[in-house]
């Protein structure tokens, strides 16, 4: 059953590449509003689970419930106008635009292009440093302004679902901060937020929900905060003794 206020269900969900069973029905939900995690080693399939809910990768058994709407498979270019969007893992942002030119991409499916310069206004405040980078080629950005960018021209779809693979890859630990400041701020303007990452500590600090997965398995689920303080948690994916 499908409660009202879940933005996301995925029901038994079971994924194969080839032979490799990547996803051993999971199921999991993500309510309105709300930022959940998955978090987990690199392997455990965090980043299977998203391209699935895209619609990059086929599902061969289970439900992906999104607005009450089956689309498990639905072609990803529909996913993303019925109001998911994703801000890839390694950012990939096209290095040859400008970051204007990006962002311009990412409304592409829009039809209220009357608010799209309300939209612009607002990503740019929060952030500032691509406003002052309008023009500037987006391969010419450091590390931490193009996973900004990444965010900024997934925002601009103005998705009710934002997924987010890995946004603290790479980053120094003051733009980690950063990076996740800005979730929590995104998610208090009103954008449900479905974030994986192998930074667990800094994913469980701003999840209201959880998930942990170990290969293909969903293995222990709770509030953030309280899985940040579970023992067994701390010393098998925080590196705790």
């Amino acid at each position: 059953m499908v409660e009202e206020k879940d933005v996301l269900t995925i029901d038994n969900l079971h994924v194969y590449y080839g032979g490799i069973h990547a996803l051993k029905g999971i199921q999991f939900r993500v309510p309105q509003g709300q930022v959940v995690a998955l978090v987990g080693a690199n392997g455990a399939g965090k980043s299977t689970t998203l391209r699935t809910i895209s619609g990059l990768v086929r599902a061969r058994e289970g439900r992906i419930i999104f607005s009450g709407m089956d689309i498990t498979q639905a072609p990803a270019h529909r996913i993303v106008e019925m109001g998911v969007a994703m801000v890839p893992e390694g950012r990939k942002i096209f290095s040859n635009l400008t970051v204007m030119e990006n962002m311009i991409l990412g409304y592409y499916t829009r039809k209220d292009l009357e608010n799209v310069k309300k939209d612009i206004d607002w990503v740019f405040s929060i952030f500032p440093r691509l406003q002052e980078r309008t023009w500037q080629k987006g391969g010419t950005l450091s590390g931490g302004e193009q996973q900004m960018l990444a965010v900024a021209r997934g925002l601009m779809s103005r998705p009710r679902l934002l997924m987010m693979d890995e946004p603290s890859l790479g980053l120094a630990p003051l733009l980690v901060r950063e990076i996740f400041r800005i979730i929590q701020l995104i998610n208090k303007n009103g954008t449900t937020i479905l974030l994986i990452e192998q930074n667990a500590r800094a994913a469980l600090e701003i999840a209201d929900y959880a998930y942990v997965l170990e290969t293909g398995k969903i293995n222990v689920s709770g509030k953030g905060k309280a899985l940040l303080n579970d023992e067994n948690v701390r010393k098998a994916y925080l590196g705790e003794d």
